[in-house]
Parts: C-alpha cells; structure tokens; sequence
C-alpha cells in the first residue's frame, strides 16, 4: 500500500507545478485565455496571478478616476485607450457611472468589455450632437456594456466583424426616435486585403443582448442582411441573437426587425 502511494506522489515531484513557472510564462499562458470569464477568473486565484492576470500588457484600463497619466495602461476615457491600443488589445471599462463616447472610431482589432457584474453597470453615453456611439471599422468585440444614445445609433458598424455579446442597446425614446437605430450597417458582403489579397468577411453577430427604443434593431444599407433572428421574451425584457451577414448585391435594405419600446 505504501508502495503505491509512494508511486502516485511521484509524478508531483518530477514535473514543476505551473506555480514553479516564471512571471513571463505564465502571463504569456495567460493572454491565450479570452478576457472574460477565464483570464478573469483567473485573477482569484492568488496574489501572484491576479497581479500576472491584471498587467497591462494583458489589459488595459478605463477608469474615469485617473488623474495621472503616467499610470502604465490606465486612461480616463475610452477614446485615449482605443487611440493607445495595439491589435488585438482587450479594453477593461470600469463599472459605475457612465463613460460619454461621441463617434469613436476603431480601426484595429480590439475588445471593449464592462468591467461590471452586469451590462448595465458600465454605461457609455452618447449625445444627441454625435452620429453614433462607436463606429466600427475592424473586427471588434463589446461584450458586458449598455451603449446609450439620444439620437443617431448605437453601433455604426463599417467594416470587419463584429461580435456584441450580452449587451444592452438602448435609444433614448423623443419625437425624432424614427431617426434612431440599435446597429446601423454600411459594409458589403466582403472586403479585399490588397497586402495578402486575401477577402476579409464582414458581418454582424448579436448575442443575449437587449435591444431597446429606436425604429428597428438594425438597418443595412451595404450588402449585407438580417438572418437567423431569435427572440427570448422575459418578464421585463426581450434579448434578441441575430446574424447580419451577405446577401445580395446593390441592395439597400431595412432589416425587418421591429423594436417594442420597453
């Protein structure tokens, strides 16, 4: 029996445990996972890790309180932290109070996640005097966020894909809310990369997100066409899944979507 014991323990003492690996490994193991829910999950694991898995070179930070600039990945607004990315960069927006965003562009690939227990704890607010919120000209991620605007649209999506993930869309209800949509887009089915000439794919991909106010969920006025719809309705709310992908050229179409106001 001590035999076998001794037999299992083995293993343990011949290989390193991760733990035994150094700051630089394990942060590079890190970056493979996705921001939310498993590197962030791994932040509760210990000191060292929530320290290796909340580095800036994994993250970087929105924070309206930030005062110094000098703070290595932390900004007070989402448009120095969207400017100051690299490809691939993921963008932690801090919950509580709102974060104002007035056509935004985002032209490299980038995630922008609430840092929030729920979407409508990081709200980003967009004024009547803006087209949109975020526009949209790279693959891009949002996901925990509620993107609020007065008038215009929340999303106007130009190129690239995109993926809103248990989101909340909202446009502010006024007499001029015929105007107002969730997601506008004007990108055609696909997109020629001259360096590789390689076709880059364009789409829309609605996840679990709450669409509210506005004349329709989305209008299209590229290529590309609503599909796939689905609707949960809760007590409260409904959460709509839905695909804007390619259809047919020199089309311009409304996507048959209509929002109840809740």
């Amino acid at each position: 029996m001590e035999e076998q014991k001794r037999k299992w323990r083995r293993p343990s003492t011949e290989f390193p445990l991760i733990n035994n690996l150094d700051d630089g490994c394990l942060m590079h193991i890190f970056s493979f996972l996705s921001p939310i829910p498993d590197r962030y999950n791994t932040a509760l694991v210990c000191h060292r890790w929530r320290f290796l898995a909340c580095h800036p070179r994994l993250w970087l930070r929105v924070d309206r309180s930030v005062k110094d600039l000098s703070q290595p990945g932390a900004y007070p607004n989402i448009e120095m932290a969207v400017s100051a990315a690299r490809p691939g960069d993921t963008i932690l927006i801090a919950a509580g109070g709102s974060h104002r965003v007035s056509n935004i562009q985002i032209e490299k690939p980038l995630c922008l996640i609430g840092a929030g227990e729920n979407p409508d704890d990081t709200t980003l607010i967009c004024f009547r005097s803006s087209d949109s919120a975020l526009e949209i000209m790279s693959t891009c991620k949002l996901a925990n966020l509620t993107v609020r605007t007065e008038l215009g649209c929340c999303l106007l999506h130009r190129s690239g894909k995109l993926t809103i993930d248990g989101c909340i869309l909202q446009c502010e209800s006024n007499p001029l809310d015929h105007l107002s949509y969730a997601i506008i887009s004007t990108a055609g089915a696909a997109d020629v990369v001259p360096s590789a000439l390689k076709t880059c794919s364009n789409g829309v991909s609605v996840l679990r997100t709450r669409i509210e106010g506005g004349a329709k969920a989305v209008l299209t006025r590229g290529t590309l066409s609503l599909q796939r719809v689905r609707v949960i309705y809760t007590r409260t709310s409904l959460f709509f899944w839905f695909e804007v992908e390619g259809g047919d050229k020199n089309t311009m179409q409304s996507a048959p979507v209509e929002l109840p106001i809740s």
